[in-house]
């Protein structure tokens, strides 16, 4: 079994700063991509940023410039740094990661359980 756990939401104040983590924990081979999506209230889940296992990023571009992805191989951990945050960023981050298990079944997607992050005055 693959776990994630996320942490690091909170409430922040329009142009504040929030590091995001999600570690992965449990019967893992290997990690491929790793990533963050967020969901806002009455809207659907969009991709924020993601990262392959050699590096390569992505982004959104409505975060391009502010947010940073970036991962540790060694912890199986996956951290998105948020600057200049806005109102419009407000809502709840999950993170996720595509893991090959031990048992050297196929690759899945493991989810986080969510944070919110609410940017607000």
């Amino acid at each position: 079994q693959v776990q994630l756990v996320e942490s690091g939401g909170g409430l922040v104040q329009p142009g504040g700063s929030l590091r995001l983590s999600c570690a992965a924990s449990g019967s893992i081979l290997s990690i491929y991509a790793m990533g963050w999506y967020r969901q806002a209230p009455g809207k659907q889940r969009e991709l924020v940023a993601d990262i392959g296992s050699g590096g390569g990023t992505n982004y959104a571009d409505s975060v391009k410039g502010r947010f940073t992805i970036s991962r540790d191989n060694a912890k199986n951990t996956v951290y998105l740094r948020m600057n200049s945050l806005k109102p419009e960023d407000t809502a709840v981050y999950y993170c996720y990661a595509d893991v090959r298990p031990e048992s050297l079944g196929t690759i899945r997607r493991y989810w986080g359980q969510g944070t919110q992050v609410t940017v607000a005055s």
